[in-house]
């Protein structure tokens, strides 16, 4: 996300914020539905309900942070009418977005600012291409899963996917593996990618994408013809990146992913421990 519009979202979540008289603050689920991207009530609460399960499970009170309240709406002949509503602590709205539909960009905005105490827009930012990061890192690992599946049905190997990713690195970086793990100081036995930043990781599952669909529709049985093709793909991405400015070597280590989860687990965890109720309003 641009920073830009993460200070317009951050404002605008804060600007629907209310707090009761005893200082908590929460928001209304009517306006909240608006704000995470849901045009219709009923399949908002389809959310809200599995919100609240998970509140429950959680051993948090669900009347603590989702409370029916009513509001009044402007009818278009001049007259009122209530309607329900619910007033959400800061921890059921961040329930409801993890429950969310996660294509929503207003969903994965939610989970950061509803997980922060903090609101200022840089340190969402950061929360959010560190957490970009991350499932990145998890979609590259399933995707190389993935092709070695394709590798053993096709070729009767699994000794070959090794091979064939090296063969990749070398393709997409002008450098092998272990060269790589060299400039990036990366320990023997960790996986480059763990230390690779977010672009790096999307190319090298966008190139292997192409190589598993292509091994399967034209029916690849050999190490040199699967490994031909993802050369071949490599290539391709990395003379893309070429073109946009971007040389795959040239760039800088990422931190380890790793540390970035224990990090973002820890201080989420911390945060929602002992989350502001309804209780006592």
């Amino acid at each position: 996300m641009k920073y830009e519009l993460i200070g317009n979202m951050t404002e605008s979540f804060e600007g629907h914020a209310q707090e009761t008289e005893s200082g908590v603050e929460y928001w209304l689920a009517r306006d909240l539905q608006h704000l995470l991207g849901y045009t219709k009530w009923d399949n908002f609460l389809n959310v809200i309900s599995k919100a609240k399960t998970a509140c429950e499970l959680s051993d948090h009170s669900i009347s603590n942070h989702f409370a029916d309240v009513g509001k009044m709406v402007e009818l278009g002949s001049g007259s009122q009418r209530e309607i329900s509503d619910i007033m959400l602590t800061r921890y059921a709205c961040y329930l409801i977005a993890q429950n969310g539909d996660p294509g929503k960009k207003e969903i994965a905005f939610a989970q950061t600012y509803f997980a922060m105490q903090t609101r200022k827009a840089e340190l969402i930012e950061q929360r959010l291409l560190e957490t970009e990061r991350i499932s990145a890192r998890k979609k590259l690992t399933d995707t190389e899963k993935e092709l070695s599946g394709v590798i053993y049905e096709q070729t009767g190997g699994n000794q070959n996917f090794a091979l064939i990713r090296s063969k990749g690195d070398q393709a997409l970086f002008g450098k092998n593996t272990q060269s790589m793990k060299a400039v990036w100081k990366v320990p023997a036995k960790r996986p480059l990618a763990d230390f690779a930043p977010t672009i790096i990781l999307k190319a090298k599952d966008f190139a292997t994408e192409i190589t598993i669909h292509n091994a399967r529709e034209k029916n690849m049985q050999s190490e040199p013809q699967i490994s031909s093709e993802h050369i071949t793909n490599n290539k391709a991405v990395r003379e893309t990146l070429l073109n946009r400015g971007i040389r795959p070597e040239s760039l800088p280590p990422a931190e380890d992913v790793k540390k970035v989860e224990r990090r973002l687990a820890s201080a989420e965890k911390k945060a929602l421990k002992n989350p502001d109720s309804l209780e006592d309003t």
